[in-house]
């Protein structure tokens, strides 16, 4: 890579970090959304990577989500909003499932991973932009098995989208009769599971992969991570007291219309 290519790539990483952290306190959605098209067009607009650059994308984002994650939390249980018990009980199998996420991840071809990540996000942007408010498929949300099942997909699907839960983790929780301000403060809590247990998957199982970024661990880009790690970890807790001066319907309106965005340019991407 050139300068010019370097500092093309410093000046995306910034805007994605500094947005992403404001979308992953306002939505509780660890800021993936942002990051892995963001960063997944920069590494194809520079030509530094190859058939892996979606994979190295979400791996990176999926290590920030560590550290943005746990400062959201914190900033959403200073306005009492999390549910504790959920976060508790669902935290472990969540974890389970990211594991079992990334080493699907990192046997799908990135058209495959493409899909995944588009369709998962337009069906959460359907059910939070079309259904009526209050609308739900169950009273409460699932014990035991049923519990371990749903926070399993929860905790797979959020690691191969490179997410922290919040969008899946949040959209069961309102679908199961939950206030969408306690599901995004609760889900905002999966991400550090999801983070850590699927960080370590894509680091494992992308070690010999080629067509990767430069100064790649697996697929993790050190440098994207660190600088989008910081950004974000900065500014999540503005965007979580954000999420607290809206009202229900506006905060439903704003996430749907913007997970659809976001799944259209990877999609695009896949065809």
């Amino acid at each position: 890579m050139s300068a010019v290519d370097w500092v093309t790539l410093a000046a995306a990483l910034v805007g994605a970090g500094l947005f992403g952290g404001l979308i992953a306190g306002l939505f509780g959605v660890g800021g993936g959304t942002v990051m892995v098209p963001a960063l997944f067009y920069a590494f194809e607009l520079l030509g530094v990577g190859g058939q892996s650059n979606l994979h190295v994308a979400i791996g990176s984002s999926l290590l920030t989500i560590v550290a943005t994650s746990w400062r959201s939390l914190s900033a959403h249980r200073a306005h009492g909003a999390v549910d504790e018990t959920v976060l508790r009980t669902w935290t472990p199998w969540v974890a389970g499932g990211a594991l079992v996420g990334a080493a699907i991840a990192g046997m799908v071809p990135m058209s495959g991973l493409g899909w995944i990540y588009g369709g998962c996000l337009l069906v959460v942007a359907i059910q939070m932009g079309l259904t009526p408010e209050g609308w739900r498929l169950a009273g409460d949300l699932p014990t035991g098995w049923g519990r371990r099942g749903v926070a399993g997909l929860v905790g797979g699907l959020s690691a191969m989208m490179g997410i922290g839960g919040g969008s899946l983790g949040g959209m069961t929780m309102t679908l199961c009769g939950r206030p969408i301000h306690q599901a995004v403060a609760t889900a905002s809590g999966f991400g550090f599971a999801i983070g850590l247990a699927a960080t370590l998957g894509f680091v494992v199982f992308g070690w010999d992969a080629p067509g990767r970024p430069p100064l790649s661990l697996g697929y993790v880009n050190v440098p994207a991570a660190i600088v989008l790690g910081l950004l974000t970890t900065a500014v999540a807790p503005l965007g979580a007291r954000l999420a607290h001066t809206l009202d229900r319907t506006t905060l439903r309106r704003a996430f749907a219309l913007y997970l659809a965005v976001a799944a259209a340019a990877v999609l695009f991407k896949a065809i």
